[in-house]
């Protein structure tokens, strides 16, 4: 029994003490089928077009300092939009809705960016503090703005991904409970505003992946 709105996202399934919800980070593995590695189809041919339009606009993105680096933020993508389509199936524990799942994602990316800057170009870093044209007197508060706006990237990149997440899942759930007090009549209406809502939320799933992943590119850019 659901004891209140927000359990639904609680990770509550579990053998033996061990959380079973959160192998649903995993679960997206197990739907490829072995003929998408072994022979081309139109799904795989699909999803190669997909990675390499991500891999020119990482490549625009990193400059060129970074080669090689488009893979990890494209791996990034997969694993995210991978999640949050698991997430609409009926039963299946949404991961990303979580801040532990988030940021388990944003923080270490975060800090190795901020070391492999500051140890290998902390001039650059330093400058990038303090905008061009800044008056004097107003340095030391941008220093202080900067530093702040550098700091709490990694909790807007991980709260944005989770609350567009529970956003769309509450809402699915606080309109599929009100099914059954439902004349007939607007039954129909309420199945044709899920479905509409499925739809946002399949879009959702797909943007805020990009928006995580192109996020994460635009700060690494920053560093060299």
């Amino acid at each position: 029994m659901m004891t209140n709105l927000f359990s639904v996202f609680d990770p509550t399934s579990s053998i033996f003490s061990l959380p079973l919800n959160w192998l649903s980070t995993f679960l997206g593995i197990s739907f490829i089928p072995m003929l998408y590695w072994a022979m081309p189809s139109r799904w795989s041919l699909l999803w190669h077009k997909i990675t390499m339009t991500l891999h020119g606009e990482f490549k625009t993105l990193l400059g060129p300092a970074h080669l090689g680096s488009t893979i990890m933020f494209i791996s990034l993508f997969s694993l995210i939009v991978f999640n949050n389509f698991l997430g609409l199936l009926p039963y299946i524990f949404t991961s990303t809705s979580h801040l532990t799942m988030t940021l388990t994602l944003a923080l270490p990316l975060w800090i190795a960016f901020m070391l492999f800057g500051w140890i290998n170009h902390t001039q650059h870093m330093f400058a990038h503090l303090v905008p061009q044209g800044t008056p004097g007197a107003l340095m030391p508060f941008m220093v202080l703005i900067e530093t702040i706006s550098n700091v709490i990237r990694p909790g807007t990149l991980a709260v944005r991904l989770a609350a567009n997440m529970i956003a769309g899942h509450l809402l699915l759930t606080l309109l599929g409970n009100t099914g059954p007090s439902l004349p007939h009549t607007l039954v129909y209406l309420l199945i044709m505003s899920q479905i509409l809502l499925l739809i946002l939320e399949a879009a959702v799933a797909v943007i805020q992946s990009y928006v995580f992943a192109v996020l994460s590119t635009l700060y690494a850019s920053e560093v060299s």
